[in-house]
């Protein structure tokens, strides 16, 4: 069984194999500067690297997913969630998706000038840019960075309209800007919140926001006039579905009316570290929690496919979704239309910083 590692998600550095690459051997030198000979093991420090695209919004053609372009102004995320499932997205850097994922972060300072440059091409046509699909935009080194904070400088100047998923409580340092995005229809805020007990967050995402303070940032942004959503994301099988009912009606009283829920996936390496991390910190149900998932997965611990992957099936599947239903109904959630940001207000910069019209 691995040693617990304090502070971070997975527990070990786990390279991939899909990619050939060479596997990295833990020696006895390693071992006792780890402290696992003569001691506990020492904390993981955290790395920023700055790098600088040419480009910096992603487009995509999915359709599991309700938005077709997302910046991510870092690469890897110092929260640490466990099941994050752009872990793998590290391995095409030949770094690990396990530890180097929270360790080892990207930083892109150069955000907001290339979004000016995007934006004020002839041939560009505004659709709402979604931040947080990758990693989240409000990780502790935001605080240092501000990119986020650039970039929705840029939206409220040039009338674009941005969304925002994160679960950190960060996202209220940003209140001025978003404000004034939600009153001209330009924004949307979802928080995702996993459990309600702040010890089991500490395993599952050792560097987001408590629980009460992401249900408290909820509060916060729906006083403020930002349109607010609740994601129950992900619901984990005997490890955190308990919360499902409890954390709607925490969102529900402080007035949040807009939720969704996503079942645990396990793409590419993340499967092995979810795997590790319930041996080491909930051996008793390891083998309920993985049986479970299979049975909604068509007995795979994961179904990458189109259309299907985002969809789980069988009698668990059925019963989350019969749950969050009632649930919804009684707290009267989800009975307005859904948020529809406003594409008409948007006037394509100049270089020099002034505005064109379309």
């Amino acid at each position: 069984m691995p040693t617990p590692i304090h502070g971070r998600g997975a527990q070990s550095a786990l390279v991939p194999q899909r990619f050939g690459l060479a596997a990295r051997e833990v020696d006895g030198d390693w071992l006792d500067a780890r402290g696992e000979v003569d001691g506990g093991a020492p904390r993981v420090a955290t790395t920023v690297t700055e790098e600088h695209p040419r480009t910096i919004i992603s487009f995509n053609q999915s359709p599991d997913i309700p938005f077709d372009r997302s910046i991510n102004a870092y690469r890897g995320c110092e929260h640490g969630c466990v099941y994050c499932y752009a872990r793998p997205s590290h391995a095409y850097h030949d770094l690990s998706p396990g530890l180097d994922f929270e360790t080892r972060l990207f930083a892109k300072p150069d955000a907001a000038r290339l979004l000016r440059e995007t934006l004020a091409k002839r041939g560009y046509q505004p659709a709402p840019i979604a931040m947080g699909t990758n990693t989240d935009p409000y990780q502790p080194i935001e605080g240092r960075y501000r990119i986020t904070r650039a970039v929705l400088e840029v939206c409220l100047e040039t009338g674009h309209p941005v969304t925002i998923t994160t679960k950190s409580d960060r996202v209220l340092r940003d209140l001025d800007l978003l404000a004034e995005l939600a009153k001209r229809g330009l924004t949307a805020v979802g928080i995702s919140v996993t459990s309600l007990d702040p010890k089991l967050s500490g395993l599952l995402e050792p560097r987001a926001a408590s629980p009460a303070k992401r249900l408290a940032a909820l509060g916060r942004l729906v006083e403020a006039g930002v349109p607010a959503h609740v994601s129950i994301a992900p619901i984990i099988p005997a490890i955190t579905d308990e919360f499902m009912e409890g954390i709607l009606e925490q969102a529900a009283t402080r007035g949040v009316r807009s939720a969704s829920w996503i079942m645990l996936r396990l793409p590419h390496e993340v499967s092995p570290l979810f795997r590790e991390w319930l041996v080491v910190h909930f051996p008793d149900r390891a083998d309920k929690v993985m049986n479970t998932v299979r049975s909604m997965r068509e007995g795979r611990n994961n179904d990458p496919g189109f259309f299907t992957r985002m969809k789980p099936e069988g009698v668990w599947a059925d019963l989350f979704r019969q749950r969050f239903r009632k649930a919804c109904g009684r707290l009267g959630m989800n009975r307005a239309e859904e948020v529809r940001l406003d594409c008409g207000q948007f006037r394509r910069p100049s270089l020099d910083g002034q505005l064109s019209l379309l």
